[in-house]
């Protein structure tokens, strides 16, 4: 393991694959390193946006949900409704080891999600598009599986919106009526410590159909 970045370290990830073993053996760690070497705030500030918009008593899902950072803040804010799901084993174990969520098992975007369509109430995601991870096309499955009215807020890197299809995404579903974008923040470094030159949006969804 590259011990001066770890985040670089898994954005080189070749495949779907790699990463999933990358961030395995990482997990045990994850929590601790990126608090100490990369003061990640990511999941703190999307919670505040996801928050504007959907209640404590929803249903939620943890997109990507790592170790469950976000499901953890959403917690301190009362919500008691989460499930999860990752491409990591090894990160899943640490985010079960909270007790925030309920169903908690391994899902790949870009795949089809073995959830029913207009399950949950809202969605969130953290750290989940950026370099090397999640595919702009694991859009269509997060908003098959939240309800008509309901909201999806993630963090993404400006820096790939466009060269990495999501902008292309976005518009699609909103062409085709499935969501809409109803806010988009301003680019902030999330990992002053080890990117500080780097920045994410939050970008909060409700979809529609």
């Amino acid at each position: 393991m590259n011990e001066q970045n770890k985040v670089q370290w898994v954005y080189a990830s070749k495949n779907q694959d790699e990463l999933a073993q990358r961030y395995d053996e990482w997990a045990g760690e994850y929590d601790a390193d990126l608090a100490r070497d990369f003061d990640w705030v990511g999941h703190v500030v999307t919670v505040d946006a996801f928050v504007k918009h959907v209640a404590p008593d929803a249903k939620v899902m943890d997109v990507g949900a790592g170790t469950g950072l976000a499901g953890a803040e959403l917690a301190k804010r009362g919500f008691k409704s989460m499930d999860a799901f990752d491409l990591s084993e090894g990160m899943l174990a640490e985010a079960r080891n909270l007790g925030v969520y309920g169903d908690v098992r391994k899902g790949v975007l870009g795949e089809t999600l073995a959830y029913k369509t207009a399950s949950y109430d809202a969605a969130i995601a953290t750290g989940v598009f950026s370099v090397g991870h999640a595919p702009a096309s694991g859009w269509d499955e997060v908003a098959r599986i939240v309800k008509p009215g309901g909201y999806f807020a993630c963090t993404l890197r400006p820096d790939i919106y466009e060269p990495n299809g999501f902008k292309a995404k976005e518009e699609e579903l909103a062409i085709d009526g499935k969501w809409k974008l109803v806010e988009a923040g301003e680019p902030i470094v999330m990992l002053p410590k080890g990117e500080p030159d780097i920045r994410h949006q939050i970008r909060v969804y409700q979809i529609l159909k």
